[in-house]
């Protein structure tokens, strides 16, 4: 159920259609292995305080929970404690929230400490919100204690307290989750393996790519927020150098603030990052939607898309959508052009269309990938004397080889792009001009 109306132009959902916004919520239903018993879509213009729904809606849904002896009953918006309160009067179920089921999500998904730890962080956060005037029970007073006697603290007092105390602790083992991050981060600085971070809306294939590229095997499934915890490998692009890929948690719209503040330590590999994917379900017919989710969710963490010239934009399961709609989105690809403004036209990178499933489009992936880290790396002119095998094997396993001529008088030629990880070595062992334009 969804609020929907003209009173609000920005409102990326409105963009969205209303069976694309239910198809989503039973998904997020589906993660946790609910068994989804009906579906009931609503448009609210004008929401009630006190139950978000009409009357008439409320009763409507009542019946059906009935009938259907239904227990559980998810409200795919953000509801107060009140509405809350009130819903589960009215119909006798258990109500969760696009908030709370989203949290119930990853709180199942989280396998590390860390991940475990970002969680609950932000279960806290939202179960402090809802101490306010949600159950009588927690207006009772406990005794005073100590010399002072009196009244003492109130259940809700207490109880905020404990939350608080819970929510200090947690923070402070973040703390150093963060700053054991930034250690290791430091470390790789030393060995300078540029990162290339993965974000995407959920169920993007961000986790089928992460396994096309690394041959790893993270879980990666058609099901919402299957990847929660980040992963990161080493891989070699197509002339050698190494980077670090990173695989990241899902996007989706309306992700709760607080969350998005929780794994702030985790998608501090964005932020870091030097080259972004940003991969897309090219397939989904909310696919542009789902893209300015992600730009939101990337503000956030103050990246922005349109101003960084680190970010690629990936379509992926281009196998599975109709051959004339396939051929439209290849010719797009490939007549894109850098946006007017912003980032550096040298550094924006076309659409790259692929399909992570099948390999398709990994070749131009790797290739983009590795013009946005090493174009603008020094391009050497060198002669090679046809018998330094070694010479050679060392080029073609540490640089780009450009060019290579046939053999004349001094040896063979050849132009080569070299990294700064590898030009001390480089100029050590080869005479080499660097080429000025």
């Amino acid at each position: 159920m969804r609020r929907r109306g003209p009173a609000d132009p920005s409102d990326l959902l409105a963009v969205r259609s209303m069976e694309a916004r239910v198809a989503e919520a039973v998904g997020l239903a589906r993660a946790i292995d609910l068994e989804i018993v009906g579906q009931h879509p609503v448009r609210i213009t004008n929401p009630r305080p006190a139950t978000l729904l009409g009357e008439g809606k409320v009763e409507e849904i009542r019946l059906a929970i009935e009938e259907g002896e239904v227990t559980l009953v998810v409200v795919d918006h953000a509801l107060t404690p009140i509405q809350q309160r009130n819903l589960e009067k009215a119909w006798n179920a258990k109500v969760v929230d696009r908030t709370g089921l989203i949290l119930e999500i990853f709180g199942a998904r989280a396998r590390t400490r860390e991940g475990s730890l970002q969680v609950e962080l932000a279960h806290l956060n939202y179960q402090k919100s809802r101490l306010v005037r949600s159950w009588t029970h927690l207006e009772r007073q406990r005794g005073g204690f100590g010399f002072l006697g009196g009244p003492g603290e109130t259940q809700i007092e207490a109880d905020r307290r404990l939350l608080q105390e819970r929510i200090a602790k947690i923070e402070g083992d973040l703390d150093k989750v963060r700053q054991t991050r930034d250690l290791h981060r430091r470390n790789r600085k030393k060995v300078p393996h540029p990162v290339v971070a993965l974000v995407g809306y959920t169920n993007a294939g961000k986790s089928t790519l992460f396994n096309r590229l690394t041959e790893a095997d993270v879980l990666a499934k058609d099901l919402l927020f299957a990847t929660l915890d980040p992963t990161l490998r080493r891989i070699k692009l197509p002339h050698g150098a190494e980077i670090i890929l990173s695989d990241t948690v899902g996007f989706i719209s309306n992700l709760p603030t607080h969350l998005v503040a929780a794994f702030r330590a985790t998608l501090e590999e964005v932020i870091e990052a030097d080259v972004i994917l940003h991969v897309r379900d090219i397939s989904h017919e909310d696919t542009e939607a789902q893209s300015e989710d992600v730009a939101e969710v990337l503000r956030l963490l103050e990246v922005e898309i349109g101003e960084t010239g680190r970010m690629i934009e990936v379509w992926n399961k281009i196998d599975v959508i109709d051959p004339d709609r396939r051929e439209r989105l290849l010719e797009a690809a490939s007549a894109a052009t850098p946006p007017a403004g912003g980032a550096d036209a040298s550094k924006v990178t076309a659409p790259i269309p692929v399909s992570a499933l099948t390999g398709e489009g990994m070749d131009a992936l790797l290739a983009a990938i590795e013009e946005r880290l090493v174009g603008d790396h020094p391009v050497y002119d060198l002669k090679l004397d046809p018998s330094d095998g070694e010479g050679f094997a060392w080029l073609h396993r540490n640089a780009e080889v450009l060019d290579r001529g046939e053999a004349v008088e001094g040896g063979i030629p050849m132009r080569v792009r070299v990294s700064l990880r590898h030009q001390p070595q480089f100029i050590a062992r080869f005479k080499a001009t660097e080429r000025t334009a």
